[in-house]
């Protein structure tokens, strides 16, 4: 798997726990599902970082995302 999908999965799955962890946090319940949800993002994003040599700046994201799509496009 290449190091550009690993950080669009990892950050887009880290955008989908935050409703998770907020409404098990809201209700006075523990966030088992996003929080399992939020490291599974957090390996994946520290994986693509580490194991790309020059890393990734915050600039970097938008054209990783395109980068990403046009993949799946083509």
């Amino acid at each position: 798997m290449n190091s550009d999908i690993m950080l669009v999965v990892g950050i887009i799955l880290a955008v989908m726990s935050l409703p998770a962890l907020i409404g098990a946090l809201s209700e006075g319940e523990a966030p088992r599902a996003g929080a399992i949800v939020a490291m599974i993002a957090t390996g994946l994003i520290t994986f693509a970082i580490m194991s790309k040599p020059s890393g990734y700046a915050i600039g970097d994201i938008p054209e990783v995302f395109l980068r990403v799509i046009g993949r799946l496009i083509n």
